[in-house]
């Protein structure tokens, strides 16, 4: 297969950027399996940051119906091996790879078949799956939202919502520019099994404020710990959300006719118009969010689950504006790989030297060197 082909199956959710066959060498490649989505992208490094060369994402629910035994199941370890597949072409197209991690996140961690699951990734795809904690992704997803850091303020609360779990994290800007995780915590659910826990077309008022109310119980053990309600009144703390719930509202407060992620990323929403959103996605009810060009049939009952969350945090904490981030884990392996590179940072017992060893298949030996 060419670079740029695509299959019918796969025409859809591969976003290729044009270039030169000639520029395509020196180029990353990160996979973001979640408990919903598998996203892959590759892309080049820039004097700055990183070039997306190509990008592919899938909706395979990997996560489905989890909440009941703690298993993946077959048919959802079916659409996800179809879904690697697909990545596993794709970065082959663009061998040799520089660097690459592949990425499994909530759904991975929990389920007692996991082991069983990368067995059969490494087979069917020759992909190497690296199961990540809850602190691992948080850190991930704040270094993939750097680049929509206000440097004017010297710390973040970035929430990601995903589809098996939630991370929140507070970070810090230091002096220097560089930037650390104070503190955060995992919520232990996400969009897929809130919606699978309340099913239904569209959840009940009981239902969203139950989620409502747990969040707000996990996030006082948080604001006891690190007091961030006063930072947040004081105007000391940016707030970014990332997550298909946070790029659905920016694109709906915007009345998009189709989803624009460079009208989206970087939006900045007040909490009033936060509010107004949620409002208004709820009214659509799931016969209008299905209907809805920027939401769509497989986002209608995850929004609504995805929203309890964002309700719950405006609600707990006096949020004034949201910024909204269309990028996170994946542009986080992205930005880390890229600067363990530039500065040959690999620590001595070779924790990142076997890391990116898994990728050799397609990097031959730049792959495992340094």
């Amino acid at each position: 297969m060419k670079k740029g082909q695509q299959t019918n199956n796969t025409k859809t959710d591969r976003k290729k950027v044009e270039v030169n066959q000639s520029t395509t060498n020196g180029c990353y490649a990160a996979i973001d399996l979640g408990t919903n989505s598998c996203r892959l992208v590759i892309a080049q490094p820039t004097p700055s940051s990183f070039h997306v060369v190509e990008t592919y994402s899938k909706i395979t629910r990997l996560g489905e119906g989890i909440i009941n035994d703690n298993m993946l199941s077959k048919a959802a370890i079916r659409r996800t091996v179809a879904a690697l597949k697909v990545c596993s072409a794709i970065v082959e197209e663009y061998a040799p790879i520089v660097r690459m991690r592949f990425v499994a996140t909530a759904a991975c961690r929990r389920a007692l078949n996991c082991q069983d699951f990368e067995k059969i990734v490494a087979k069917e795809t020759g992909l190497s799956m690296e199961v990540i904690s809850s602190k691992e992704e948080a850190r991930l997803a704040v270094v993939g939202c750097m680049p929509l850091l206000n440097r004017m303020l010297k710390r973040a609360l970035v929430f990601d919502i995903g589809g098996g779990s939630t991370e929140i994290s507070l970070a810090r800007i230091t002096e220097t520019g560089k930037t650390f995780i104070e503190g955060f915590v995992s919520l232990p659910y996400g969009v897929v099994t809130i919606s699978e826990a309340f099913p239904g077309k569209d959840m009940t008022t009981l239902a969203y404020d139950t989620i409502v109310e747990r969040t707000q119980k996990i996030l006082q053990e948080f604001e006891d710990k690190y007091h961030v309600r006063e930072a947040i009144e004081n105007q000391e703390i940016q707030v970014i959300g990332t997550s298909g719930t946070v790029t659905v509202l920016g694109a709906v407060h915007l009345n998009l006719p189709h989803y624009n992620r460079a009208a989206v990323d970087g939006l900045a929403m007040s909490g009033s118009d936060i509010e107004k959103v949620i409002s208004r996605i709820k009214n659509m009810g799931y016969e209008g969010r299905c209907r809805h060009s920027c939401i769509g049939k497989q986002k209608a009952d995850l929004t609504m689950a995805g929203c309890t969350i964002i309700e719950a945090l405006c609600s707990f904490w006096p949020i004034s504006e949201i910024t909204i981030a269309d990028r996170g884990i994946r542009e986080g392996i992205l930005l880390d790989m890229i600067h363990h590179q530039k500065h040959n940072y690999f620590r001595k017992d070779g924790r990142y030297r076997r890391l990116f060893r898994k990728g050799r298949k397609y990097g031959g030996k730049k792959s495992g060197s340094n």
